[in-house]
C-alpha cells in the first residue's frame, strides 16, 4: 500500500508536470485553489492525471468536499484503498466509490 508521504511526492510532481513550476513540499491545510493558485481547469486536470497515475475513479460528487491538499490525499488513500481490498477479493476492473 501506498504511504501518505509517498501519494503526497507524486502529488506535487503531477502537479508540477500540469502547471509547469515547481512546487515546495504541500502541507494538508494549504487549499488547492488559493495557497496554490489553481483554477477550475487546473483541478480539472490534476484529478485527471491522479486518475490516470493511480487508475482510480474521482467522482464529481466525491471531489465536491475536496478543499485542501489534505482532503484530496484522504480521497486518494480511500480510493487506493478500496481498490486494493477489491483486488483480494477478486473484483479488480470495477469502478471504486467511496460514498
Amino acid at each position: 500500500m501506498t504511504t501518505r508521504e509517498t501519494l503526497r511526492t507524486t502529488l506535487v510532481n503531477l502537479l508540477e508536470e500540469e502547471m509547469g513550476e515547481s512546487y515546495p513540499p504541500l502541507a494538508d491545510d494549504q487549499n488547492l485553489r488559493e495557497s496554490l493558485g489553481l483554477d477550475s481547469v487546473d483541478v480539472v486536470g490534476l484529478v485527471m492525471r491522479i486518475e490516470r497515475e493511480f487508475r482510480v475513479r474521482l467522482a464529481q460528487e466525491e471531489l465536491v468536499g475536496v478543499r485542501s491538499v489534505g482532503d484530496l490525499l484522504d480521497l486518494m488513500e480511500s480510493k487506493l484503498a478500496a481498490r486494493t481490498e477489491a483486488s483480494t477479493n477478486g473484483t479488480q476492473d470495477v469502478e471504486v466509490s467511496t460514498n
